[in-house]
């Protein structure tokens, strides 16, 4: 296991390079996770180094594509930065971004805690601890220049290629009542495509993914806090964009959520 100092270095490592945008091969071998729980001690470094308190949670690979585009073969979880969250609508930089990728998600706001417990959550468990669904673009990046062959434990390490995040309007009350799984979603990537996804991509259910996160913060992390929001994974195959790009997710009678990239 990875000792205290170890796992600071290899956040400060990534840290920097995040803040810089630039890319490590890997991360040096005294400094390498090499399980799960090790990527997840050196993520929570993270916590507080931009000044602000936690905004929420990602789950990335929670699709198919999701985890072909990362190279892994199931979810991780990572953690949502105070300063890298955006309005709905507004202009997003892409800087130094390499994966170049927009996902539109169902994004939950938790209203009661979820703390680490023995006994795993249940699903019923976890949507009685939801105050609302909201619609969001994650705008994931790594700092690995070859994230498709970091590996999972490192990936972890690296926020689970968390970067920058649009938080959507908030969904109609009644969406409880609605078959998630089923709902579609339409995008549009300016005139240049469009493409569809459906909420059965996230792990075969967005609800089914946020159960998963709770038990996973509740083995690996602090778990859930009243006021976070989790977004749950792309419902579709990651949106390709470049500089100009303006990106419009419809999610139908819940809404829809937009944005600028600019360079």
């Amino acid at each position: 296991m990875l000792d205290d100092g170890a796992a600071e270095g290899a956040a400060a490592l990534l840290w920097r390079h995040w803040q810089e945008g630039r890319r490590l091969a890997a991360l040096p071998a005294p400094l390498r996770p090499a399980s799960r729980a090790e990527g997840y001690a050196i993520q929570s470094r993270f916590d507080g180094r931009d000044g602000r308190p936690l905004f929420g949670w990602k789950i990335a690979a929670t699709s198919q594509a999701g985890q072909a585009h990362i190279g892994v073969d199931g979810p991780l979880a990572g953690r949502i930065l105070a300063s890298r969250v955006f309005a709905d609508g507004v202009e997003v930089p892409l800087g130094a971004n390499a994966m170049l990728v927009a996902e539109p998600e169902f994004v939950f706001r938790i209203a009661r805690d979820l703390p680490p417990r023995p006994l795993p959550y249940t699903q019923a468990e976890v949507m009685a601890a939801v105050g609302a669904l909201h619609l969001g673009i994650e705008v994931p990046d790594s700092r690995f220049g070859d994230f498709a062959r970091a590996g999972g434990p490192q990936l972890i390490a690296d926020n689970a290629c968390a970067h920058q995040f649009v938080l959507g309007p908030e969904a109609p009350a009644d969406w409880r009542g609605l078959d998630l799984a089923a709902h579609p979603v339409a995008a549009r990537v300016g005139e240049r495509y469009a493409r569809e996804g459906v909420g059965a991509n996230v792990l075969g259910d967005p609800r089914i993914a946020l159960a998963w996160l709770a038990n996973e913060l509740a083995a690996h992390g602090p778990g859930l806090a009243a006021g976070q929001y989790v977004t749950t994974g792309t419902c579709m195959v990651p949106l390709e964009i470049r500089a100009g790009d303006a990106v419009r997710a419809d999610f139908g009678r819940l809404g829809s959520v937009a944005v600028r990239f600019i360079a």
